[in-house]
């Protein structure tokens, strides 16, 4: 049986993070894109090298060009310019928009029936973007940040209990920015509410830690962005896709009417499967989180404005 096939685009640190994430996983060949000659082949022939050391036998390739990503059943989308100190994901919009129509086109002409999985910000908008340039179904489109966002949030409240994360289950919805809707009221540690073992004002606290997780590693850094997380989120999402896990994982989807959204791309728990989107979730929400997925989902809306898109 032949090994799945997953394209990377871009090769920067995400998308190079990604690969070798991938390529430890060992189910899947990985091919890495990217437009700068020498900086794929460079970086997937490190990675091909540690295969001896850490036990993969998956082949890793670096392209310039699209007949190498044929027949993938993955396309992750990372390429795009990345957030500097006092950017916003939205600043990104216009220049991202171009690239991400572009290669997502190149891609999916070559991988007709792949799953694509959009990490360039601003990640809900680029995910319209996407669908746009390649006409695919709503369940075959969708964004990380989710998977992301709820990382950081249960990092935070890990760290504050002193637990293990693996304690830690939580939902972070909405979109992937300011708006994003951490929800306090599906949080559990061990089994026990959060509203049960911190007060309020503390919870409140983290939900703004994690909405501004992104922005903190930015200014600590100074030059680029997060990429060891955002990685270690694309693979989760690839391995419930490729391996059929149905994982229930809030990613970003096209909603058709659930949570009273239509037609944007917003935050939302869904089952990943071997066909991508399976299954939106709808879980009941407090009118304070619907109120503030259905702001998040506006915010989404008014970039799709301003690109124009259908």
């Amino acid at each position: 049986m032949p090994r799945k096939k997953v394209t990377i685009i871009g090769a920067g640190n995400v998308g190079a993070t990604t690969a070798h994430l991938m390529a430890l996983k060992g189910y899947a060949d990985v091919v890495l894109q990217d437009i700068v000659e020498g900086l794929p082949q460079g970086k997937a022939l490190d990675i091909l090298e540690g295969g001896p050391v850490d036990g993969y036998d998956c082949q890793v390739t670096g392209t310039n060009g699209w007949d190498e990503t044929a027949g993938s059943d993955v396309i992750v989308i990372t390429s795009g310019i990345a957030r500097k100190p006092g950017m916003s994901r939205d600043d990104l919009l216009n220049t991202n928009k171009s690239i991400v129509g572009s290669v997502a086109k190149n891609a999916a002409e070559k991988s007709p029936n792949a799953v694509i999985i959009v990490v360039t910000n601003p990640m809900d908008a680029m995910c319209h973007v996407a669908q746009w340039a390649t006409g695919f179904p709503n369940s075959r489109v969708i964004g990380q940040g989710g998977v992301l966002d709820t990382a950081r949030f249960r990092t935070f409240i890990a760290q504050e209990l002193g637990v293990s994360i693996r304690e830690v289950s939580a939902y972070v919805l909405g979109g992937h920015g300011d708006t994003m809707v951490p929800l306090a009221s599906y949080t559990t540690v061990g089994g026990t509410p959060l509203s049960e073992l911190l007060p309020q004002a503390r919870i409140d606290q983290i939900v703004q830690r994690a909405r501004d997780g992104g922005a903190e590693i930015v200014a600590l850094l100074k030059t680029g962005s997060a990429f060891y997380a955002p990685a270690a989120s694309v693979v989760s999402m690839v391995d419930s896709i490729l391996l059929d896990k149905k994982r229930i994982l809030p990613c970003a989807v096209r909603l058709t009417g659930q949570y009273g959204i239509k037609d944007v791309y917003v935050g939302v728990p869904v089952k990943l499967g071997a066909a991508g989107v399976e299954q939106v979730i709808e879980i009941k929400l407090t009118p304070a989180e619907q109120a503030a997925l259905e702001k998040s989902a506006a915010a989404v809306q008014e970039l799709r404005d301003v690109m124009a898109l259908p």
